[in-house]
């Protein structure tokens, strides 16, 4: 995020218009390129990733065709998970542990609506797509910057 007020909306004069930081579009709140894993990398090889990235979930791509798709998540909840099944990280592969149950949202959608998506699913990240293409994946915590940026703006 680069400039916190350009993530504020003006406020609208449209009765029951949603305003302030949920009416966020969140295609601005992704940043970056999207990190990748193949479904044959180690849990020590995504750790590894995870950490040196400072990001909670990576994209599994097969790279089989050439081209970029998503066919599943895997978090640092799924190789908690593992571990707490005493799984070997250094033999447990990626297509083992990661959610093939893929959630998106659209680029435009806005905070209030991936947030409320979230909560309902129970869900600490979501692809975002524009015009059928991933653009990021959107987390929890991000969304939280985002109310956290709009408080301390009010403050």
């Amino acid at each position: 995020m680069d400039d916190l007020d350009d993530l504020l909306p003006e406020e609208e004069d449209t009765p029951g218009a949603l305003t302030g930081p949920g009416a966020t579009a969140i295609s601005t709140v992704v940043a970056g390129e999207v990190q990748r894993t193949t479904p044959d990398a180690t849990l020590y090889e995504v750790a590894a990733l995870l950490t040196a990235e400072g990001i909670g979930a990576l994209v599994v791509d097969d790279g089989g065709d050439g081209e970029d798709e998503a066919i599943a998540v895997v978090t640092e909840r799924d190789i908690i998970r593992a571990l707490a099944e005493l799984s070997d990280p250094g033999d447990t592969k990626v297509h083992s542990v990661a959610s093939t149950d893929l959630v998106w949202c659209d680029a435009e959608s806005t905070v209030a609506e991936v947030a409320e998506m979230m909560s309902e699913r129970f869900l600490r990240h979501v692809l975002v797509e524009d015009d059928g293409e991933l653009i990021g994946i959107v987390s929890a915590r991000d969304l939280l910057g985002v109310y956290a940026a709009a408080e301390d703006l009010a403050d």
